[in-house]
């Protein structure tokens, strides 16, 4: 069955007939309705991709029915007027109310097919552009070498759930990860044996992080994790399987057996007022430079915070 589909629109059973044979020639699914709302409800159920509508109807007019369609619409829908040579006024409100073409009755089949073929072209085009500007806006929020959502998408989705954590009284756990003298891979095994070690410790994070959390690169080699809906002492716990997991994994580059560490630190609130989140980043970066002093390949986590 084609995913191209049609909705006719008469409340003739003639004129719904000729449409039907019409569009036999088509390669689509044809669906038929008697009145305006019965067409809104197959709209809403089968979602097509042209509609083909008589002006006049007695319930829902052809120039109302557009109208609504275009507010109902998810994707775009192409839209085919059909009236007669003494509606002409018809056509200037369908227009205006979002339909894309007209066709005047009696129609012509072969007429009424290069109509919806050129409404079909728009249609899969407009779905190319969608799936394109979805492809962009995926990619501006995706760190493009672990697949991990970069700072930016971190920053929108935190805003969000912080605010959400102060309004529902749930924890919310910021956990800022530093892979140990990652430098020193880079300068001695190249930038393609430090890209190996941030996929793997990518991929580690995403095994612990649990769908109502996120995690991230936010640049070089630091991470974000986020944690909300944890008791305080369950966050160590979460932080200290990242860390044995990333400390167990071994490297080759170049002959050598390679082992690396990371240092985290952790800060949590909860309670009827939200920090900023650049804040809790802010402390959490100060609980991991207190990890980095104190020999990194551990964690540092303030107590929680309940404002």
């Amino acid at each position: 069955m084609s995913d191209f589909h049609v909705l006719v629109v008469d409340d003739s059973p003639v004129q719904r007939k000729l449409f039907e044979q019409a569009l036999s020639q088509e390669p689509c699914s044809v669906h038929l309705a008697t009145n305006g709302q019965e067409a809104l409800e197959i709209f809403q159920r089968e979602q097509p991709s042209l509609v083909i509508t008589d002006c006049l109807m007695p319930d829902v007019t052809g120039v109302e029915l557009c109208r609504q369609i275009r507010e109902a619409q998810s994707s775009y829908t192409y839209i085919i007027m059909v009236t007669s040579i003494a509606e002409k006024d018809n056509i200037v409100k369908g227009l205006a109310a979002g339909a894309d073409d007209y066709i005047t009755k009696p129609f012509h089949p072969e007429e009424l097919l290069a109509r919806v073929q050129v409404g079909r072209r728009l249609v899969e085009l407009q779905r190319e552009l969608q799936a394109k500007n979805r492809l962009l806006e995926e990619l501006a929020l995706t760190d493009a070498l672990t697949g991990l959502p970069n700072r930016r998408a971190i920053e929108s989705w935190a805003e969000r759930e912080i605010s959400a954590a102060a309004r529902h009284g749930f924890s919310f756990w910021v956990v800022l990860i530093d892979l140990d003298n990652f430098k020193r891979v880079n300068d001695t095994y190249g930038h393609d044996a430090g890209d190996v070690v941030l996929k793997r410790f990518s991929q580690i994070l995403k095994e612990h992080t649990r769908s109502s959390d996120i995690s991230g690169r936010i640049g070089g080699e630091e991470f974000l994790h986020i944690v909300t809906y944890a008791d305080p002492r369950g966050v160590p716990v979460v932080a200290e399987r990242i860390r044995a997991r990333f400390a167990a994994e071994h490297f080759s580059f170049g002959g050598s057996d390679v082992t690396l560490t990371a240092s985290f630190g952790a800060v949590g609130f909860r309670g009827g007022r939200a920090p900023a989140f650049s804040d809790l980043v802010s402390r959490a970066d100060r609980a991991l430079y207190r990890a980095k002093n104190q020999g990194r390949n551990r964690i540092e986590i303030e107590p929680l915070r309940q404002p």
